[in-house]
């Protein structure tokens, strides 16, 4: 009788009833596993909490996330389900707020120690632990004097966020399990590659670094040099002196020669460390997307106006992202019904 049913639409039965075999619905198809690769880009990474909030806003909720230096923030903060709390912070930084957070540092390996901005983050993610997240999420890091590239999968969600995001000359390195760690943005400015280790069918990476059509240009950071440094005398008011070291004129001295230029255009050290990341990065993205791309590329426009240090200028960048993400609907879209689910390629 089971054969019959499986060959024939109808079938009549002794007592005369007529069984009719409905023809089988076909099974829902999976949801892929959606990762999200948030690149480096300083102060720019702002645009990946727009990126993030229209994702989820038209229903496309990461499973996965990696971040690199600003990514591996607003990453971790998203896992953590405190994105909201960094878009408040980020919306209400000033020139003035942000020099406050900077702490001085002549006894470490770079220009700030990073000691105030720890006990920020801290603040929201303390004591969180990152295999404690309700999504799977991965910070990339590297190892000084190796140079190895580190994925933090585990441990403190606040060391792994501030390794990830350790400009070497300008915020001293972090050590973990032994090993002495910097920014990831040297080795992995935009991991895909750990979104697909991590177990993601579809890869959405968002690219700060260099021109969105890759013509060969880097983004210059010239307005931190001009209109940034106009608010330090204000700003040097506001940081503590007496922790810093030094007194607020002389402070105020500081931060021009460390992020100005001098009248010959001689850069300062951040100037020249920030300009050589920024061309250091723009060379490894090329080379690590073409060799592992992504299913989809988001890259925000008009970065171009924005400085690695223009953390004030959120409301721009936050909005740019969203609009970023809404060109780019109709990709992600065509890949989220095609891609095949639960064939990930081996790293």
């Amino acid at each position: 009788m089971l054969s019959l049913l499986r060959k024939s639409p109808e079938v009549r039965t002794s007592h005369g009833a007529t069984l009719v075999n409905l023809p089988e619905r076909a099974a829902p198809r999976p949801r892929p596993k959606v990762g999200v690769a948030l690149g480096a880009g300083a102060a720019r990474g702002w645009s990946h909490i727009g990126v993030i909030q229209e994702l989820v806003s038209n229903g496309i909720v990461p499973d996965v996330i990696a971040g690199t230096s600003i990514g591996a923030v607003v990453g971790g903060c998203f896992a953590a389900g405190k994105l909201e709390q960094l878009e408040s912070f980020a919306r209400a930084l000033t020139r003035r707020r942000i020099f406050s957070l900077l702490d001085v540092s002549f006894s470490g390996s770079g220009v700030f120690s990073g000691g105030r901005l720890k006990t920020r983050l801290e603040r929201e993610l303390a004591n969180l632990r990152i295999e404690d997240m309700p999504i799977a999420f991965a910070a990339v890091a590297t190892e000084v004097g190796s140079g190895h590239e580190v994925w933090l999968t585990r441990g403190s969600m606040v060391e792994a966020i501030r390794a990830s995001y350790a400009l070497p000359g300008i915020f001293e390195p972090v050590k973990l399990n032994g090993r002495w760690l910097f920014d990831g943005a040297l080795v992995n400015p935009v991991p895909v590659a750990v979104c697909r280790a991590l177990g993601a069918d579809l890869v959405i990476a968002v690219n700060l670094i260099g021109d969105t059509m890759f013509r060969g240009t880097v983004i210059s950071d010239r307005v931190v040099v001009d209109q940034t440094l106009q608010a330090l005398d204000i700003a040097a008011n506001t940081v503590d002196s007496s922790r810093a070291g030094l007194p607020e004129r002389a402070q105020t001295g500081f931060f021009r020669r460390t992020f100005g230029r001098g009248d010959d255009g001689t850069p300062g050290i951040a100037s020249a460390v920030l300009d050589a990341l920024n061309i250091t990065q723009d060379r490894i993205a090329r080379s690590r997307l073409a060799g592992d791309p992504p299913d989809v590329t988001i890259s925000a426009r008009g970065l171009g106006r924005f400085g690695l240090f223009d953390f004030h200028c959120a409301n721009e960048l936050i909005a740019s992202g969203r609009e970023a993400v809404r060109r780019s609907l109709g990709d992600i879209e065509h890949h989220l019904a095609t891609v095949s689910v639960g064939t990930r390629r081996t790293i």
